[in-house]
This record gives C-alpha cells, sequence and structure tokens, in this order.
C-alpha cells in the first residue's frame, strides 16, 4: 500500500478513524427521527398574519401602472406593502463586504428584469385571503426585448439588463469586466504544440429544491425589536442585509435559526426576511413569509448557467503545454453571489496540473432569467467539471492512459501554479496511484515509482523536457478481462507515433520568488489564499 504524505499531513491526518466508518451518533440525529427538531415554522404566535408576493409574469418589462384599490379592500387584507414602503429598496447581498453594487430592488417599481420578480405584498389574516386578493391587483405593461443567453447578452444591441450594469457584465474594481489570467505565452505554445483542440462545456442552472421552503416570521419584541424565526444559512449575513433594507440598527433585530430543511447554498441568499420585519412593522403583528413550491422553483435562487470553453495544446509525450478557458456565469438578472463565483472560478484555473501557458478569461453576465447563487462549491463545480472532461478527451487524443496522463501533468513539489503561488505538499499523484491499486486500474512501472516531491520547480516552469517523467513508447497497456471499462469513449490504439523532436525550449520568465518558508515550519503552519492574499489555516 503506498503511503499516502503522512510526513507532511501528519498535523491534520489522524490514520485512526474517528467517523469515518464508527457508529458515531449525528447531534440532530435524535431529533430527526422522533420529529422533534425545531424549524422555523413550529412557532406558533396568536395574531399571526400571512405575507404573499405578487409577481411578475413577463421576463423584462416596464411597468406602467398598479391598481391595487380592490386588493387593499378583500376581506382578510391589514396591508398592502409598495415599493415606495421599503427604507431602503436596492441592495445586494456581497455590498456588505463592498463587492459590486446595490442593483436589486426588494419589490420593482418601475422594471421587472425576471419572471417571478416581486412587485407588491400583501398582508392577510390568511394564506387564502392574501392569495385571493392578490387576484384582484391590475397591473399593465409594456413588454421588453429579452436576453437570455450569457454570450447573446455581450453581444453589441443586446437588451440592457441591469441599469447598475448596463453592459451586462459585473464591473471588478469598477473598470474590469471580467476577471483575466495570464501566465507564459499560450498563444505562443498552441503555436508549438502537437495536438490542439477546444471543446465547449454548459452546465444548466439547477433548483435546489430543499424539503423545507424558504421563509421565516418576524415577531415584535419589547423596546422596538423584532425577534427573527428563520431558515437561513447565513445567519449574520441575512441580519445585517435585513438591517440595511428596513434602515434599522442591526443590535434592534434578534436572529434565531434552527434546523435547515435542506439548503445546500440556496438559503444563503436573503429571501424572506426584510419583507417580514417590514410587514411586522407596518402591522405590528406577527409575519410569516413562506415560499409556496412554486415560488421555491421560480423565485428561489439556483445555481447559474456556466459556459465554458476549454482548449488544450498537448505534445505528443502527454504533457500539457498550453491551456486557454473562456468562462460565462448567468449571473441572472441581478447579481447576488455570481460575481464572487467567478473570482473562484478564476483562482482555479487551470486545475491541479502544471501547464507552463495558460490564458483565462471568465465574466459574470447579466441576463434575463432569475438570479443565481451559491450551490455546493459554487463557482468551482462546473468548472473541475468542464476541466476533468477536458483531461479524458486529451488522454483520448494522444493515446494514452487517462490516468497516467493525469498523473503526468500533476503538480509537484516546486511547481510554479498560474497564479504565481508555488505548489506545496503536492498529494494528486500519490492519491491516484493508491486509487489505481483499489480500482485494479493498470499503471505502467515508471508511473507507479513517481512522486509529488520529485521533479517539480524550474525545468517543468520553462516548459523544458523532463526525460525522467515522459511515458514509455507505446505498448497500449491491456486491462486484465475482469477489469471494468475505463471510460465511456475507450482510446483507439495508436499507430506507433513518429520519433519524437523536442520544440525549442521558451525564454525563462521572470516569476516572483515565492515567500520564504519560516524555519521549522510544517503543512499545518498559516498558508495565503491564492484569491486575496489572505493569512487561512
Amino acid at each position: 500500500m503506498l503511503e499516502f504524505r503522512k510526513d507532511m499531513f501528519a498535523d491534520e491526518r489522524d490514520d485512526n478513524l474517528h467517523e469515518i466508518g464508527q457508529p458515531t451518533q449525528r447531534q440532530d440525529m435524535l431529533g430527526h427521527v422522533t420529529g422533534t427538531s425545531p424549524y422555523y415554522d413550529d412557532h406558533r404566535f396568536a395574531n399571526l398574519l400571512h405575507l404573499k408576493i405578487l409577481r411578475s409574469p413577463h421576463a423584462h418589462a416596464r411597468i406602467r401602472s398598479i391598481d391595487d384599490s380592490a386588493a387593499a379592500r378583500a376581506p382578510g387584507v391589514k396591508r398592502i406593502i409598495r415599493a415606495a414602503d421599503v427604507p431602503v429598496n436596492l441592495n445586494t447581498l456581497l455590498s456588505l463586504i463592498q463587492f459590486g453594487k446595490d442593483d436589486e430592488p426588494s419589490l420593482a417599481s418601475d422594471v421587472v428584469r425576471y419572471k417571478g420578480e416581486p412587485i407588491l405584498g400583501i398582508v392577510a389574516t390568511s394564506e387564502r385571503a392574501a392569495l385571493e386578493a392578490m387576484a384582484l391587483v391590475r397591473i399593465s405593461y409594456d413588454q421588453l426585448p429579452a436576453v437570455f443567453d450569457v454570450e447573446e447578452a455581450l453581444k453589441p444591441g443586446a437588451p440592457s439588463v441591469n441599469s447598475a450594469y448596463p453592459k451586462n457584465t459585473f464591473e471588478y474594481y469598477n473598470k474590469y469586466d471580467h476577471q483575466k489570467l495570464r501566465y507564459g505565452d499560450a498563444e505562443a505554445a498552441f503555436a508549438q504544440a502537437n495536438v490542439v483542440f477546444e471543446e465547449r462545456y454548459q452546465m444548466s442552472p439547477i433548483e435546489h429544491a430543499p424539503t423545507e421552503t424558504n421563509g421565516s416570521i418576524a415577531v415584535p419584541d419589547t423596546n422596538g425589536r423584532f425577534i427573527v424565526y428563520t431558515s437561513t444559512q447565513a445567519l449574520f449575513f441575512s441580519l445585517d442585509t435585513s438591517a440595511k433594507i428596513n434602515a434599522v440598527p442591526s443590535n434592534q433585530l434578534h436572529f434565531i435559526g434552527g434546523t435547515v430543511g435542506g439548503g445546500f447554498g440556496g438559503k444563503v441568499d436573503t429571501m424572506t426576511e426584510p419583507l417580514a420585519i417590514l410587514a411586522a412593522r407596518l402591522t405590528g403583528a406577527p409575519i410569516r413569509y413562506r415560499f409556496s413550491r412554486h415560488e421555491e422553483m421560480q423565485f428561489g435562487s439556483p445555481r447559474g448557467g456556466e459556459r465554458i470553453y476549454i482548449k488544450d495544446g498537448v505534445m505528443r509525450d502527454g504533457r500539457i503545454i498550453a491551456r486557454s478557458v473562456r468562462a460565462y456565469f448567468d449571473s441572472g438578472a441581478y447579481t447576488r453571489l455570481s460575481s464572487y463565483a467567478v473570482v473562484k472560478c478564476a483562482a482555479h484555473i487551470p486545475g491541479p496540473y502544471t501547464i507552463p501557458n495558460v490564458s483565462a478569461e471568465v465574466y459574470c453576465v447579466f441576463t434575463n432569467r432569475t438570479p443565481a447563487t451559491a450551490m455546493r462549491g459554487f463557482g468551482v463545480t462546473a468548472l473541475d467539471f468542464a476541466l476533468e472532461c477536458q483531461m479524458d478527451k486529451g488522454a483520448t487524443a494522444i493515446g494514452m492512459d487517462p490516468l497516467e496522463y493525469r498523473i503526468l501533468n500533476a503538480y509537484r513539489d516546486g511547481d510554479m501554479k498560474a497564479h504565481r503561488r508555488e505548489a506545496k505538499n503536492c498529494a494528486l499523484i500519490e492519491c491516484a496511484q493508491v486509487a489505481a491499486e483499489k480500482a485494479n486500474w493498470p499503471l505502467r512501472e515508471e508511473f507507479r515509482r513517481m512522486s509529488s516531491r520529485q521533479g517539480g520547480g524550474a525545468a517543468r516552469a520553462g516548459a523544458t523536457i523532463d526525460r525522467t517523467r515522459a511515458p514509455a513508447p507505446a505498448t497500449p497497456a491491456r486491462a486484465p478481462a475482469s477489469a471494468p471499462q475505463r471510460i465511456s469513449y475507450e482510446r483507439p490504439t495508436p499507430a506507433a507515433p513518429p520519433p519524437y523532436t523536442a520544440p525549442p525550449a521558451p525564454p525563462p520568465r521572470s516569476v516572483p520568488p515565492p515567500p520564504a518558508t519560516p524555519a521549522g515550519s510544517t503543512h499545518g503552519a498559516p498558508r495565503f489564499s491564492s484569491v486575496f492574499g489572505t493569512r487561512r489555516r
């Protein structure tokens, strides 16, 4: 059995597993199986009122007029909430950390930018009374041109979706319309590569579909305070966002989170709390605002659709010498969290592989779709999917085993990443070797001997050939008869390749030296984020 860098991970890894494979009881298990876990909607209050929201039936339209007079007189209706009633109507979640502009209204007043955008709130004695009153509201619209494709949205003459970002792209540092990464000279390297291929990957938006839909209950307390019971995954983000939208000090709000009935990232946005608090302030009564399943699917933020183009330049010996990535994140009509996902995506290019020439552009694009948000590794998940599909296709293109292809190109200690940070404590090679052994996947002996500790550094950064790492000339290794099929498209058996002639090495680049490692430091020493340069553990 191969050792998995135990010396480097000694302070983070204990082979005596205390959780995995052990009969450890989850802290919340007893409550779940007995039905006693507390959710926000389990709280009951006298004189509880219900808030329902009238939403846009159009993806893009100008509101000409709103007539809610009949709804205001309907049985059970206590209050109509309009955009003018919201103290601070424009907001974006990341403005709390000074990232981006306030671009999304809590209630639309002039233009709706996606189907399902909130326009009007109705507070009533029951959800049914609120819904019946909603049917009495008359709104007149002028429909506007809409755009639903990220690349169409960037073309000249495309409809402008978001007035805060009229060019349909998020602005980084108030001047850049995308995140850019440059390392080496990708175009020159493509000209030297033996095989160049480009693929397009498209991910669809995904609804989180939690069993418990988004919701909250706002209750007036003493001394002008409000208690909010909520299903949020981001309690303090929701508290501060609600305080901002309601223009009240945050210490006037007491947020109580309970069991989250499914979130997966979709309950990071502050969806219900601000308007529930506003309704409680306007009526003086407890207010419950919860999404129906239809609202959860239509208005609740999905994972955004991502489109990714990857172009690779590969040598016959399996080395990837150039990679170009162009990616578009569909933010929907407003920012929410997609702009941050783009930063994470750019920080993850080109994957865990040493590639001496990298070029990337990643865009956050506005369309007339439902605004997108976080979901399970968001910003990285789709990119990883695309990168690993690309690795399989690259291995197939040159007739190389896909696992050996990954081992050959994997980060090694001392390699320089495309973000100009030195790779340390690498373990992908060892991980792949252990996985191959456990799966009975045949690796050639030279790949079994490779190590993340050896062969990295300056030679690889200069794109020179490391003869000790090149695969042996090609007799395709065949798996035993009992081995499973490796990939859905079995690699072809290539003809013997012509003798390989190394291209001239490009001139060495001037790369900033990595930070000095303090004497006696270990893998558990403080590290730095590859995105923001901040210290982390």
